[in-house]
């Protein structure tokens, strides 16, 4: 696409006008003066970026020509303005009105800011849908997105289009509600590029009214409308280069809805197919991708026959070069093709037909022609591909062979067979091709319609229109141009719409309305569509013989050029043409124009088709009056645009043919209107997709194809409508919320109105900026941005000011505070340091005195340390030195000594040798020197100087002398000293020696006597000394040995230490190896044991989930079968129209559940099961849950079975003791029998007595006064009749104790049975035998007694006594045969018992060892060998007990038959009793009553009541009672009291019937109940706390030690003694479920429309967050008015919520759940459309949810209810709301949210990121970086994908077991309940 200028040509009104430049010169210097100041930021265009951001440097003043600006990335630029029109740039809009939903809730509405708002909308949060004013502007993601799912589609349904964040499901919605309010057709049109989404959204449109509305039937029509989406797209979708799935025509769905608006229907028509692509295909793009599934699926054996290969083998697949799309599967598609064609019930065999005839296509394609000469040409014989296509087609070979080659013309003469060449056969063989395809594409939907049409009639409906947008390439033809038609037409009715809506909303409002001059296209559609036109022109030289494009070109141009400014003529073409269409001008190449308008193909051919053996193909060809097709008849549900109908006469079949077939153009301009006449009488909703990239990167925005887009889909000119008059609207409310702050107190009125243009007056001072409506301010252009500069300027001038406050206040309390602080630390500081001195003082004194004292010490002591060890170092060190100078001297001294004898030698031997030579040397010498020495002393004689000389050497010499002589006088005395003390010290050792020498003299005298002896002793020493050696010598060699055997046994030792090591060493780490696996083990247990456990729980949830919704789907089910059978009855009893709901009778689910109360035959039960089955066939139940929950109850049967063993063995027991006591018991019997007869016998004689007194009264007064009703005697004998029939009641309860106590003697003996013994049926007998009896006894008390008479049949007059006493020995009679039967029969079952005892020991011993065996073998054989001998086991068991069912089948078969004969000679026997009493003595004449006191009875904790009144009962205690009065008056839980106290009475009697009939007709009421008044959440808390008293009464009586724990000894002997009613308990857990579920409905039903608007909307907290600017679609304000609701609104339902169930007398543990899942609801939805609006993700609005979430705690807190689970469901919405509050800018903060939001999934806190918008400047955005850091953080988070939460889960609900303290022979029947027919017994 090119640039258009169109729109700054037609745009008269520019966007400057609307942006505050006006026309006045006062108005421009105000505006300049306000807006283009310094640092206002504007927008410039950029060639590459379309437009760019700067930031005025300086003021602009009027008449300047630059403005100095600087670019974003910090480039100054000088910006010239155009000389021309002055105009300034555009204006940005503030930071806080980006990215706003609504492009007209921009203050600023121009191109750049519509485009910088869908940038932001699109990158940075990435949202693909923006509104534009009525326009949903849809941006392809190219990804996959998580926002249309079910969850999004309930999100969506029921609310306001301005609440929720854009989307296709709000245009939707929109849609759906409006035809439902305003009863109008309705459509939605889709139009952009290809490639920008078209199709899927309106298929996604399409689902949503599918999910939304259902169906009126039971036929899925919604199934059948989202079916056709994917066969309209396998043959009409394509892949191109801009687009993978591009759909290749334009399709409009008419969605048929009925008079409750749900979907009947739908029907399609269909614009332009592309044919061409079927036989030619561009590089790199495919043909239909019908042709690629079929190639894909040729290997199927049903397509054998179709002798397909693959796409490469044909010529018609292989042209693009493309034939796989990444990520698609074809097989697949295929298979979802031919699923959908069967959904829409096209049969195999048509679906084979329509495979064979695209598969002919194919093979089509691939016949060749050979060259013959120029003018003809040939095919090969036995060509393959021709036979293939003749074969499938079923035509004859050698003529389709020859018309290929051939073709015949007609002339007015003659008509001749005319070769053609191998081009024009080409050409011809593809236009055959081409028009069989379009001829099936018509065909395909002709049968498509026919599978969506309804028989009822449609009320109203949606169209989808899904149309190609405006296109222009290099090339453009014939289809380019019928597409740029079509949306020339749509932009028309588009700008016609927009402006119909504004002009509304001025004149709604009272503004005064100037027209706005906006580009109307008329001229363009005039150009293509009027007379003489170019589709006229285009038809007119089709219809000549020899016309041609070049001829065709000539007439446009000589008609059009230079007359219409819209027809221009390209420089250098002849052969082409340009249009000026309104988004841009397009060149149109006249090449193939009339060929493709005629659509020729050869009638020869089509005729050699006709007729074809296979009979689908002459179907194609049929005339739209004749085809087979449904929808033919109806000729507007599509456009035959493909279609060559041809009506050949008999006379000249070619020209007539000719003559009247239309054009494609034609065609094509017909059905347009069609749809615009269609478009016109609907509400239109527009959808324009644009393509950001032509490259399909996802998230990735080209600004230049985006604008050139927006342009052409007229986004803009929406735009530029509203941009020139009033863009931005304000209700007065909003405007006083927001602006609020501009306010001064004096300017706020009573009136909003009058205050908001009080204030505007002085705000704004250029009135014209504004206008005031009805209910709303106008604002042009710009003004919205100036009130919020002006805004921000007073909060940020006023949170300086408050800054600066609090700050100084701050400063000063710290400094006051510090000052103040300091002072006392200085007080006690200097006090503390005057106390630590004169302590320093005092101790200072004291330590220099113990200094003193202590230093003496020290010194004193270290003082001797010293002394003492200086002498002992002295001593020895002196003694040292002496020895060693000793030594010395001694050494010395000897080598003095051996020098001296040496040296004299040596010398001695020197001196004679030299003596001679010195002698003679020393005269010589001496001599000489004399001679010297001579003249010297002559010399040194003379001189004085020698004298003093040799006088000072003499002196010393002397003194040296005399030294000498003084140390030699040391000396000598002292060596005189040691002399003297050496020979003192030797006269001692003489005088010892002395001594010693007299005591050696005495011992060698001993010696010698002792000589002898040592003689003797030497000689026993010799010997002594040879057994010494000889030892010696053993020892030696046993040394040797021992030193051996040492060193072996240590070698030996040492090899042992050193194994033992080892094995020490391989013991430890053993040991260590196996500690550390034992550990590792134990924790990987542990875990295991942890996850097991979890998982467990997991599962058990999920299972009683499950059940539990499987429950609320048959419920679900049995309710729509309750009505279809009320509607089936209606239908067949009312004939006159109208319709009025019954109560059904009985519910579907008795036959499942409860026993029947009627008997049926045996051939019944079939039936009723296979009935059974067919309604559980929809429950979604897999086989492995089937045979786990099958093998579950074989193990259940199996526990019950041994426990009925034991209890059986228990039961003979007893008996044995009763009978042994029995004999005493029934002495006692009999003497209470004789009492009661003798009472019995008084009461008689006194009632005789009355009656006669009353005759006689009677009888003497006859006056008819006195008997008439109202006389006294009248009276009185009323009351008498009263009190007789009161006594006579009492009387009646008297002999049924009789019967009673005669009963229990039998069962005093008899062991007790279950429900399906056979004696019930004896006792049945028994039972309606006893009837006549009473009666019988019922007549005796009327007469009187005979107590004289001593014989026993005259106890009375008449005997009746007598009666009833020999009924009573029969009935013991029978009772005694009947106990020794059952007695043998016991005694068969407990055999039998032993039995299998004995067989489950067995068992037992080998599963034992199958167990040990097991236990040998590795983990996984083990596990693989348990579980096959489990089910081994189980499916034995299995067998087992199916044995046992078919048994006891037939044995229950046999008693019904049994009890027939059994009832029908019983009624026979009653009806010839009652013949025996005479009327008589049943009817007597009433006496006067005598009041007797009755002492009180001792109940029993049970009610009696006749089985006629049980439906009496069930009426006033269930279907008629009202839970209000009940709740408040009477006890908790009263109804299922009384309705357990008749169960036990019935128990009581062993009158099984009556337990079944009472149960199955309570839950059966209750049910009806709660269907009549299901939505009434009083009546479902009443029944659902009532049915669990029901049950808890049934599990804390049924006698089981589990459930009787808590019980009283008084409660214990209440329990059930007869029947087990556990399948019953299982009955009333599932009413119990159901009954929850509903009341989960009923109350989210209640809160749904208060939890956004209490939890989100309303500002709890006034004034924290204001409300932003809005655009045309209006949000729900949160200003609280009367009818919006608050959060005190969902308190006071919650309150009321939880004072009824209180009230009720409701479980708390239930309470708790129901508080839970309540919790629930509100957290998953407040969560769900948070997640949905941007508008509500502010820091602000975090705050007022968290606030909001307190407010529900401290609730649960006054509640007592915190530790219900029911804060835990606020988690994922408390996180929700702190990051909306916490800091988003660095990796901590990152780091912190990843771990604050645990409960949050990854996709909901990108999604809340993505949100995150400030609703005031000083909040900043979130970072698109610091969103990746937090994903890139969180991908290895394994939560699900789903963005939101399930607000419709409910979670399983479990009802402990809760006992009750009430006693029940203490409760009291109140009279309002209208029981007066139950009696206490």
């Amino acid at each position: 696409m090119h640039h258009s200028d169109l729109l700054c040509i037609t745009r008269t009104s520019c966007f400057q006008e609307t942006e505050a430049t006006g026309t006045a010169t006062g108005t421009i210097t105000w505006a300049t003066e306000v807006y283009w100041l310094e640092f206002a930021r504007v927008w410039i265009p950029d060639p590459e970026e379309v437009w760019r951001s700067a930031e005025l440097l300086r003021d602009y003043k009027p008449g300047d020509k630059t403005l100095l600006l600087r670019l974003e990335e910090g480039k100054d630029l000088e910006y010239r303005l155009d000389p021309k029109t002055k105009e300034l740039p555009h204006l940005r809009n503030p930071d806080i009105l980006v990215g706003e939903n609504d492009l007209t809730a921009l203050s600023y509405l121009h191109e750049p800011a519509v485009l910088h708002n869908l940038r932001v909308r699109f990158i940075d949060s990435k949202l693909i849908y923006t509104y534009c004013g009525i326009v949903l502007v849809a941006i392809n993601p190219y990804e996959q997105l998580p926002i249309y799912g079910e969850d999004i589609i309930n999100a969506y349904s029921g609310q306001n289009m301005g609440d929720m964040d854009p989307h296709i499901f709000a245009v939707a919605e929109e849609a759906y509600k409006q035809m439902a309010r305003d009863e109008r057709n309705q459509s939605i049109i889709v139009s952009g590029e290809s490639g920008a989404g078209k199709t899927v959204s309106a298929k996604y449109a399409m689902r949503y009214f599918a999910t939304v509305s259902g169906s009126a039937s039971e036929a899925n029509v919604e199934e059948k409308v989202l079916a056709s989406n994917p066969i309209m797209e396998s043959i009409g979708n394509a892949k191109t280069t801009r687009n993978d799935n591009s759909s290749r025509f334009g399709k409009y769905i008419e969605i048929g809805f009925d008079k409750r608006y749900r979907i009947i229907g739908a029907n399609m028509r269909t614009y332009l197919l592309e044919k061409s692509r079927v036989v030619f295909q561009a590089e790199e793009e495919r043909n239909y991708h019908i042709f690629y599934q079929l190639c894909a699926s040729a290997k199927l054996p049903e397509f054998k026959m179709l002798r397909l290969g693959t796409a490469d083998s044909f010529h018609y697949t292989k042209q693009g070069g493309s034939p796989v799309i990444e990520g698609v599967d074809d097989a697949k598609e295929m298979a979802h093709t031919r699923q959908a064609c069967t959904l829409l019930g096209i049969s195999e065999s048509y679906q084979m037909g329509i495979f064979r005839i695209l598969a002919g296509i194919l093979h089509l394609g691939n016949v060749g022609f050979t060259f013959r000469d120029s003018d003809s040409c040939t095919i090969p014989p036995k060509h393959e591909p021709l036979s293939i296509f003749c074969d499938l087609m079923g035509v004859e070979y050698e003529e389709m062979c020859h018309w290929l080659c051939h073709r015949k013309l007609a002339t007015a003469t003659e008509t001749y067979i005319k070769p053609i060449s191998k081009l024009q056969a080409t050409n011809a063989r593809d236009a055959l091709a081409k028009h069989i395809y379009a001829k099936l594409f018509n065909w395909i939907v002709d049968h498509v319609n026919q599978a969506l049409h309804s028989a009822v009639k449609q009320h109203s409906f949606i169209g989808v229109l899904d149309i190609y947008g405006f296109e222009t390439f290099e090339i453009n033809s014939f289809e380019q141009f019928c597409i740029n038609y079509a949306n020339e037409k749509l932009q028309q009715q588009f700008n016609m719409h927009v402006f119909k809506l504004e002009q509304e909303e001025y004149m709604k409002e009272q503004i005064p309305w100037t027209l706005i001059d906006f580009y109307d296209n008329q001229p363009c559609i005039n150009l293509i569509e009027s007379k003489l036109g170019i589709l006229d022109l285009l038809d007119e030289e089709c219809k000549m013989p020899k016309g041609t494009d070049d001829t065709w070109a000539q007439k446009l141009y000589n008609t059009h050029l230079n007359k219409c400014a819209l027809f221009e003529k390209p420089r250098l073409s002849n052969k082409a043409f340009i249009i000026q269409h309104f988004a841009d001008k397009v060149e149109y190449q006249c090449e193939g124009f009339l060929e493709k308008n005629k659509d020729t193909v050869f009638e020869e051919q089509i005729q050699v088709l006709k007729s074809s053996k296979f009979k689908m193909l002459p179907e194609l060809f049929q005339d739209d009056e004749k085809a087979i097709s449904p929808t033919s008849a109806v000729s507007l549900g599509r456009t035959p645009l493909s279609r060559t109908p041809a009506k050949p006469t008999k006379g000249r079949p070619g020209q007539m043919a000719k003559e009247h077939k239309k054009t494609v153009g034609h065609q094509f301009r017909n059905s347009l209107h069609l749809l615009m006449e269609t478009l016109n009488a609907t509400t239109p909703h527009y959808v324009r997709c644009i393509k950001p990239n032509d490259f399909k990167f996802p998230f990735t925005f080209d600004e230049k194809r985006a604008v050139q887009q927006l342009r052409a889909c007229g986004v803009l000119e929406t735009i530029r409508i509203s941009a020139a008059g009033f863009p931005s609207r304000w209700t007065y409310q909003e405007f006083f919320s927001r602006y609020r702050v501009l306010m001064k107190q004096k300017d706020v009125l009573g009136d909003r109105k009058q205050t908001c243009k009080k204030v505007l007056e002085k705000l704004i001072l250029d009135k014209d900026k504004y206008q005031f409506g009805k209910t709303k301010i106008f604002f042009r252009a710009g003004q919205v941005a100036y009130l919020e500069k002006l805004r921000a300027d007073k909060l940020r001038a006023a949170c300086i000011r408050i800054q600066k406050t609090i700050r100084g206040w701050l400063l000063r309390k710290k400094y006051l505070r510090m000052q103040r602080a300091a002072v006392t630390v200085q007080r006690y500081v200097r006090g503390y340091q005057a106390r630590c001195y004169a302590k320093f003082l005092r101790r200072t004194k004291a330590a220099t005195v113990v200094q003193k004292y202590w230093r003496m010490y020290v010194v004193r002591r270290r003082y001797k340390m010293r002394r003492a060890a200086t002498v002992v170092l002295q001593a020895y060190l002196r003694g040292y030195l002496a020895r060693n100078r000793y030594h010395k001297m001694l050494r010395e001294h000897k080598a003095i000594i051996i020098q001296k004898w040496v040296r004299g030698w040596l010398a001695r031997t020197r001196y004679r040798r030299c003596l001679h030579a010195i002698i003679y040397l020393q005269c010589c010498f001496r001599r000489m020197m004399a001679k010297r020495e001579l003249k010297k002393l002559k010399i040194e004689a003379r001189s004085v100087e020698r004298y003093k000389k040799l006088h000072i050497g003499m002196e010393n010499k002397i003194m040296q002398l005399q030294r000498k002589v003084d140390e030699q006088n040391k000396d000598y005395k002292c060596l005189m000293e040691k002399l003297t003390s050496l020979e003192g010290t030797y006269n001692s050792e003489t005088e010892k020696l002395r001594s010693d020498l007299e005591r050696l003299q005495l011992s060698e005298e001993e010696a010698k006597v002792a000589t002898g002896r040592v003689l003797s002793l030497q000689e026993e020493l010799a010997k002594l000394q040879k057994d010494l050696e000889q030892t010696r010598s053993e020892k030696k060699s046993i040394e040797e040995r021992a030193d051996k055997y040492k060193q072996e046994t240590e070698q030996l030792v040492s090899n042992l230490k050193e194994e033992n090591t080892l094995l020490k060493q391989e013991k430890e780490s053993l040991n260590h190896l196996i500690v550390e696996q034992a550990k590792e083990m134990t924790e990987t247990m542990e875990k295991k044991l942890v996850e097991e456990t979890k998982q467990l729980e997991l599962d058990l949830n999920d299972e009683r989930l499950r059940y539990q919704n499987l429950l609320n789907e048959f419920s679900r089910l049995e309710e729509r079968y309750d009505d279809l059978r009320e509607e089936m009855a209606l239908v067949v009893t009312v004939p006159k129209p109208g319709h009025k709901r019954t109560d059904s009778t009985h519910s579907s689910n008795e036959s499942e559940y409860t026993f029947s109360s009627e008997i049926a035959d045996t051939e019944d039960i079939p039936s009723r099961t296979e009935e059974l089955s067919e309604k559980r066939v929809p429950l979604d139940m897999s086989l492995f849950l089937k045979l786990q929950k099958r093998v579950t109850e074989l193990e259940q049967e199996k526990q019950v079975m041994q426990d009925e063993l034991d209890r059986k063995e228990e039961q003979v027991l007893r008996s044995k003791a009763k009978e042994e006591e029995r004999p005493h018991i029934r002495g006692a019997e009999l003497e209470y029998e004789s009492l009661k007869r003798q009472e019995l016998e008084s009461e008689n004689k006194k009632l005789k007595n009355e009656l006669n007194e009353l005759r006689k009264a009677l009888s003497e007064k006859n006056a008819p006064e006195v008997t008439a009703p109202g006389a006294p005697a009248y009276r009185v004998l009323m009351e008498q009749l009263t009190s007789v029939s009161e006594e006579l009641d009492v009387r009646k309860e008297e002999v049924l104790i009789l019967r009673s106590q005669l009963v229990s003697q039998k069962e005093a003996i008899q062991p007790k049975n279950t429900m399906t013994d056979s004696t019930i049926l004896l006792e049945d007998v028994q039972k309606m035998k006893d009837k006549g009896e009473i009666a019988q006894a019922y007549i005796g008390l009327k007469e009187t007694n005979r107590p004289s008479a001593l014989d026993c049949h005259e106890l009375n007059e008449d005997g009746e006594l007598w009666l009833v006493y020999e009924g009573l020995k029969q009935a013991n009679r029978l009772l005694e045969s009947q106990l020794q039967s059952q007695k043998r029969s016991h005694e068969n079952e407990a055999e039998a018992l032993r039995g299998e005892i004995q067989s489950l020991k067995e068992e037992n011993n080998r599963q034992q060892q199958l167990l040990a065996q097991n236990l040998q073998l590795p983990p996984e054989a083990r596990i693989e060998a348990s579980l096959q001998h489990e089910i081994t086991r189980l499916t034995n068991e299995n067998l087992d007990l199916m044995e046992q069912l078919e048994k006891q089948d037939k044995t229950v078969r046999k008693l019904k038959k049994q009890l027939k004969v059994f009832a029908k000679k019983i009624g026979e026997l009653e009806v010839g009793q009652m013949e025996n009493i005479s009327p008589g003595q049943i009817i007597d004449e009433p006496i006067r009553p005598v009041n007797i006191p009755r002492k009180e009875k001792d109940f029993q904790g049970m009610l009696e009541y006749k089985k006629e009144d049980e439906q009496k009962l069930v009426k006033n205690l269930i279907l008629e009672l009202k839970p209000r009065g009940v709740a408040v008056n009477l006890i908790p839980g009263l109804p299922a009291y009384i309705l357990f106290m008749c169960v036990r009475h019935a128990d009581y009697l062993n009158d099984d019937q009556k337990v079944r009939s009472l149960l199955t007709s309570t839950i059966n009421s209750i049910k009806k109940v709660l269907k009549k008044r299901g939505d009434d959440f009083e009546t479902v808390s009443f029944w659902l706390s009532n049915t669990c008293r029901f049950l808890h009464c049934l599990k804390q009586y049924s006698g089981e030690e589990g459930f009787m724990k808590h019980n009283t000894s008084r409660q214990n002997e209440h329990c059930l003694t007869n029947f087990d009613l556990a399948e019953y308990r299982q009955v009333l857990s599932d009413l119990a479920i159901q009954i929850y579920q509903q009341l989960v409905r009923v109350l989210e039903n209640i809160l749904q429309p208060m939890i956004v608007s209490g939890m989100l909307e309303h500002e709890t907290i006034q004034g924290v967050s204001g409300v932003k600017p809005t655009g045309l679609r209006k949000r729900t304000s949160s200003i609280a008015d009367e009818g919006t609701y608050t959060l005190d609104s969902i308190l006071r339902q919650l309150n009321s919520f939880h004072s009824v169930m209180c009230q009720h007398g409701m479980d708390p543990e239930l309470i708790k759940q129901v508080v839970r899942q309540m919790f629930y609801i509100i957290g998953a939805v407040t969560l769900n459309n948070l997640l949905l609006r941007k508008d509500m993700c502010s820091w602000s609005k975090g705050m007022q949810i968290r606030y909001n979430v307190s407010q529900l705690e401290e609730w649960l807190r006054d509640k007592n209810l915190m530790n219900s689970g029911a804060k835990e469901t606020l988690e994922p919405l408390i996180q929700a709301a702190q990051l909306l509050q916490v800091k988003k800018k660095t990796d901590d903060d990152a780091e912190a949210i990843c771990s604050m939001c645990s409960a949050l999934t990854t996709a909901q806190i990108v999604k809340v990121l993505n949100l995150y918008t400030p609703v005031n400047e000083f909040e900043e955005r979130v970072s698109v970086s610091f969103i990746r850091t937090i994903q890139m953080r969180l991908r290895d988070r394994k939560d699900s994908p789903q963005l939101l939460m399930d607000a419709k889960h409910i979670f399983p609900v479990t009802f402990p077991f809760n006992p009750s303290s009430l006693a029940l022979e203490t409760i009291q029947i109140p009279a309002s309940l209208g029981l007066s027919f139950i009696s206490r017994v």
